[in-house]
């Protein structure tokens, strides 16, 4: 790649047909392969993470030394990289047919000296740039395309995307929230119950008590109105 051609070291290669079409040419270990014939290696995914953060963006999967394909992103578009945004990664076979992403160590050495100095217009997604095959020679160019939808990666290739550890803890975050919100919710109910049994409970104990009063007031007054006619009657027969 020609000088200010990569992005924090990182640089996209791909390959034009004889239409000047850009396809997919590179398995895992042709991708290797092929940088190092440019004297560069592949990029690691930490590498293509730094370049995202400098501006580099794309709409085209390219392999990197962990053994998958990645799309960096800033923006999201439904048609590249599932309308997602950072570096989107996808499982798919070694034999898979994809772009590369290559690391040249000194483009990045120099490239963090002169951070400081370098305008943010360098990085826009204006000067994306990228290493192009043209009619089976390597030359350096720049593209700009953004939407190659036209060139999907083959679907039979693509498996599962990985899912990254930051989706990983917000699927945590809200399964434990989910789980205490249910938690207290049970706790709640059975407070509830308890209360409302217990308020049951102490209702039937008062009326039974109020009842048992009343049958004793009522044993009573019997008691009391026998003993009056007993007397009644006694007073009555004595007077006979």
């Amino acid at each position: 790649p020609a000088e200010n051609q990569s992005i924090a070291g990182v640089v996209q290669v791909s390959y034009a047909d004889s239409r000047n079409q850009l396809q997919y040419a590179f398995n895992a270990s042709e991708a290797r392969k092929f940088c190092r014939s440019l004297r560069l290696s592949i990029a690691s995914k930490a590498q293509v993470e730094a370049a995202l953060r400098r501006g580099l963006e794309t709409c085209r999967f390219g392999w990197i030394d962990e053994h998958f394909v990645v799309i960096p992103r800033k923006m999201a578009l439904p048609n590249c990289g599932r309308n997602r945004t950072g570096l989107v990664p996808w499982r798919v076979t070694v034999t898979a047919k994809f772009d590369v992403f290559c690391f040249n160590e000194s483009d990045a050495a120099e490239q963090m000296t002169d951070a400081s100095t370098q305008s943010s217009e360098f990085y826009s997604e204006s000067t994306q740039p990228s290493s192009v095959i043209l009619n089976s020679t390597l030359t350096t160019s720049s593209t700009h395309s953004t939407s190659p939808s036209s060139h999907p990666p083959p679907s039979s290739s693509l498996s599962t995307p990985i899912t990254t550890n930051n989706e990983v803890e917000a699927a945590r975050s809200v399964g434990n929230t989910h789980g205490s919100t249910g938690a207290k919710a049970v706790l709640i109910s059975c407070t509830c119950g308890l209360l409302i049994s217990a308020a049951v409970l102490a209702y039937m104990k008062l009326r039974r008590r109020c009842s048992d009063k009343k049958q004793q007031k009522d044993y009573i007054q019997t008691e009391e109105w026998t003993c009056v006619k007993n007397i009644t009657e006694t007073k009555t027969a004595v007077q006979e």
